[in-house]
């Protein structure tokens, strides 16, 4: 039987006895149903898992005793932050979960100009909040123990801001000449741009040039914005000794 792996923002550090509340507690207690005696893996983030037992459980408030410590890292060789133009409905949501199952390491979603989602500051928190939890699905589902950020959506100005200090920063292109097999040994950081339905303007390209955005080609097809960053994702893990 599979154990359940479930997120806390509580720190599970030099605890015996553990306590999870809020949304993981009311996800242990009233989505999944678990009941005393049952073991779960807990993580914070941090880094490693912890093997638990429910010892009692007061609404949504879920006491364990911690019964070990496993200092498992399943992250990708190469952090990859992923630049997203935002897409509409459900795209998005699904190309964080899948990012994040594919290992990388940061997300920033990008409000470009022919994004079709236009979002108000308010509306733009609220996305991030649900994004991140998106995110942290995924790593209960594919065993990872540390958590992507996914930031709140910014224009292409601040996200460059955010990045300026990357020693490979690279944006999909079908005109782009530089595959995957050409790129350099892993760099410490990478970061991939990926444009909106439409594709980045004129304007938006010359920005990430003059930024030192290098254009890389994943071969003749146009990809859907949703698949684009995924694929990149996988070339670039290919190239680095993940896969």
């Amino acid at each position: 039987m599979q154990v359940r792996r479930i997120y806390t923002e509580n720190s599970l550090s030099n605890r015996e006895r553990l306590e999870i509340s809020g949304q993981a507690g009311q996800h242990i207690a009233r989505v999944l149903r678990m009941r005393v005696g049952e073991e779960l893996v807990l993580f914070d983030g941090s880094g490693g898992e912890h093997r638990a037992r429910i010892e009692s459980i007061q609404g949504n408030n879920i006491f364990l005793a911690r019964l070990g410590f496993d200092p498992v890292e399943r992250e990708a060789p190469v952090k990859v932050t992923l630049l997203q133009a935002i897409s509409r409905g459900e795209r998005m949501d699904w190309t964080i979960q899948k990012a994040t199952e594919m290992g990388v390491h940061r997300i920033l979603p990008l409000g470009s100009q022919r994004s079709m989602v236009k979002l108000t500051a308010e509306r733009a928190e609220r996305r991030r909040e649900h994004w991140q939890a998106v995110a942290i699905s995924a790593c209960e589902q594919c065993g990872r123990n540390r958590v992507p950020e996914v930031a709140t959506p910014l224009s292409l100005e601040q996200a460059l801001a955010q990045v300026s200090s990357y020693p490979l920063k690279l944006c999909l292109r079908e005109d782009a000449q530089t595959r995957p097999a050409d790129l350099p040994d892993a760099p410490a950081q990478v970061c991939i741009a990926i444009g909106p339905e439409g594709g980045l303007d004129e304007c938006e390209l010359r920005i990430l040039e003059g930024a030192g955005f290098l254009g890389l080609r994943l071969g003749p097809r146009i990809l859907r914005t949703e698949t684009a960053g995924l694929a990149a994702m996988a070339a670039l893990l290919c190239r680095w000794g993940d896969f």
